[in-house]
């Protein structure tokens, strides 16, 4: 039945336990994490009794091995340890569930900037690496079923771990709670922190009270512009997919364009979602409006303001104060003449 299950109905049935796995991943992998997400519900990285290495080596480490041995020799360069005789789960266990994902994205970034020719084979294998970054990651945020975080902290260790609804900082409950199994909390911070009440769904930029018991104005800002944020947050989140092509149906080509122009330059992987949440957040907080996307998608196809003006139907003037307002992270190169 499992085998069956389409993608949207294993995410309902699995509530926090689903794990994503990308389109286009490899057939043999892709089963393994369906097997592996059926299973790994009593897993984490901090049980003795249920360590997730254990079922990582045992599900996910053989469909590796077999799909690396269906390549060619160039592309064991992409992964941690293929090639080698070492196992994907012992890469991890060297290094770390977290600096697994850092180098497997890193990894993956160079396989796209280095392969120019995008083959049928090269997207299977950028799905795939997708895929198990996703599962990583996934293995990375777990908790126990029933635990205590360490000795002397009386906080819920089941309580929401991820990021800040509003960007991505992890949320206070989460980062005091890394903070707390790297044993980086002496006994003074966990006692005051105790007495806080750390909150799993801001960061500590966003709270909604300051410590003197004001309203935190960032808490306010970002609230009045979640929709938007969401917004832009789905649209970069699809076009890193693919960002071979435009992506985001805004219903405006420029804007479409601008996208796609903006990420293809900056190197984003869907995975790196921190990196995703705050450019959202920073692309609203700076009043990137679709607007001065399309002036930025004119500016670097060539035209000059008052060009840029008469296409969009507005005053110079307006385009030159749109163009200030903008920080030098969103302009788009500018594209060179044609001669």
């Amino acid at each position: 039945m499992v085998d069956m299950e389409n993608e949207e109905h294993a995410k309902k049935r699995l509530g926090r336990y689903y794990i994503p796995i990308w389109e286009g991943c490899d057939p043999t992998v892709s089963q393994s994490i369906k097997d592996f997400r059926e299973r790994w519900k009593p897993y984490s990285a901090s049980s003795r009794r249920y360590p997730i290495g254990r079922l990582i080596q045992e599900v996910i480490d053989p469909a590796v091995a077999a799909y690396m041995a269906t390549l060619p020799v160039r592309y064991s360069g992409y992964v941690p340890g293929a090639g080698t005789g070492v196992g994907f789960s012992a890469i991890i266990g060297l290094v770390g569930l977290d600096a697994m994902v850092r180098v497997q994205r890193q990894l993956l970034r160079q396989f796209i900037k280095t392969e120019d020719r995008q083959t049928p084979r090269d997207h299977r294998f950028t799905a795939t690496l997708e895929a198990l970054i996703e599962l990583v990651c996934c293995c990375a945020s777990k908790r126990p079923q029933t635990s205590a975080p360490a000795q002397g902290v009386s906080l819920n260790a089941q309580r929401k771990h991820g990021f800040c609804d509003f960007c991505g900082e992890l949320t206070e409950f989460s980062a005091f709670m890394a903070k707390v199994a790297e044993q980086q909390v002496n006994d003074a911070e966990l006692e005051n922190r105790k007495k806080l009440e750390l909150s799993h769904k801001y960061c500590e930029g966003h709270r909604p009270k300051l410590t003197n018991g004001e309203w935190n104005p960032a808490y306010r800002q970002a609230k009045r512009s979640l929709a938007q944020f969401e917004l832009e947050l789905a649209r970069l989140s699809q076009q890193c997919a693919k960002p071979a092509t435009p992506q985001v149906k805004s219903g405006d080509q420029l804007v479409d364009g601008y996208f796609f122009h903006y990420v293809m330059r900056q190197t984003l992987q869907p995975a790196d979602k921190a990196e995703l949440r705050n450019q959202a957040r920073l692309m609203v907080d700076s009043k990137l409006s679709d607007r001065k996307k399309q002036i930025l998608m004119l500016q670097w196809s060539g035209l000059n303001q008052s060009e840029i003006a008469r296409r969009l139907g507005i005053e110079r003037q307006a385009v030159s104060k749109a163009l200030a307002s903008i920080p030098a992270m969103f302009h788009l190169k500018k594209k060179r003449p044609i001669r």
